[in-house]
């Protein structure tokens, strides 16, 4: 069978289980891209996986990983029904990378990044500074993954009880957002903007509008980010080779939450699987990713410990 032939079926067969299967999906057409696609699944041997794994370079990233995940979920799938007879697929895998370490915006930071985003333009453009602004101070207030900010519509804002539904995101799950009586006048206050910048206005309609009246693209948005972030002045000092990106508000609101929790004396442990269903996590081990140990928050953590070490109490 030819190989587009074979990926094809299997994708279909992963979301007709319910899965969105998009980032798999896309890694297996590049296979098929760079392979060819009419090239015979039978015909390709470990060399040509090993070019695909490897392509232009030698050094093992956690893209690496990624496509062998995916690789092998196809080619698992192809030899339960015979379309090979072994897996081309290396036996021993490489050193994993060190693991990403995201990026925690300081207070200070956070104030620079929104004021830069009013500012940043040099010429007007249909992509307006205020609608800008408001992506990021809502990605961040709210906890939000950046392509669910963007997926807003204004059907999925309840202003009278101050709750915002996230429909179907990550793992096809809906949830509930709350928001403070402060984020409500931030939405409320750019709402009336978008009436006077003559915005749809139906239910259907997206919060945030790009051009030719289109949901505002996240790819778009990650750009100019970027651009926000060089006016602000934020960089990274240590050596990763990345520099902070728009998802860290994600990670920064999470930590900031960690940190406040501890610096109150709350109860983590009961608290930690409330902060989980709010970030719409399907496990708690995935809430430890954006609990990316800071100096405050570590501070905070190990004073709480050493009350209970010298006391016996929990504070």
């Amino acid at each position: 069978m030819k190989l587009k032939q074979l990926i094809d079926q299997y994708i279909h067969y992963r979301r007709s289980l319910g899965e969105k299967f998009k980032t798999n999906a896309t890694y297996l057409k590049a296979f098929y891209n760079t392979l060819g696609p009419l090239t015979r699944i039978e015909a390709i041997t470990e060399d040509m996986v090993d070019g695909f794994l490897y392509g232009d370079s030698e050094i093992i990233t956690s893209g690496w990983f990624i496509k062998h995940t995916a690789l092998l979920g196809f080619y698992q799938y192809a030899l339960n029904r015979g379309y090979v007879d072994e897996i081309p697929l290396p036996n021993i895998l490489p050193k994993r990378p060190p693991s990403f370490v995201p990026y925690i915006y300081s207070r200070e930071e956070l104030r620079c990044l929104f004021k830069a985003a009013l500012t940043y333009q040099r010429n007007k453009s249909h992509i307006a500074p205020r609608m800008v602004h408001a992506v990021l101070i809502l990605t961040h207030a709210l906890g939000l993954r950046p392509h669910e900010t963007l997926s807003i519509t204004l059907g999925d804002i309840d202003l009278e009880n101050c709750v915002i539904t996230i429909q179907q995101s990550k793992f096809y799950k809906s949830r509930l957002v709350p928001f403070n009586q402060q984020i409500k006048e931030f939405i409320y206050s750019y709402l009336q903007w978008r009436v006077l910048q003559k915005q749809p206005q139906t239910a259907e309609a997206a919060l945030f509008i790009g051009k030719g009246d289109k949901p505002f693209y996240i790819g778009t948005m990650r750009g100019i980010f970027q651009r926000i972030r060089k006016k602000a002045g934020i960089k990274r000092s240590d050596d990763a080779t990345y520099q902070p990106r728009l998802h860290d508000l994600r990670h920064t609101f999470a930590v900031t939450r960690l940190t406040s929790w501890y610096q109150e004396n709350k109860n983590v442990q009961q608290l930690l699987p409330i902060l989980s269903i709010y970030l719409g996590h399907t496990h708690l081990a995935h809430t430890t990713v954006y609990l990316t140990m800071t100096d405050k928050l570590l501070h905070a953590a190990s004073k709480k410990f050493e009350h209970y070490v010298f006391t016996g109490e929990q504070e």
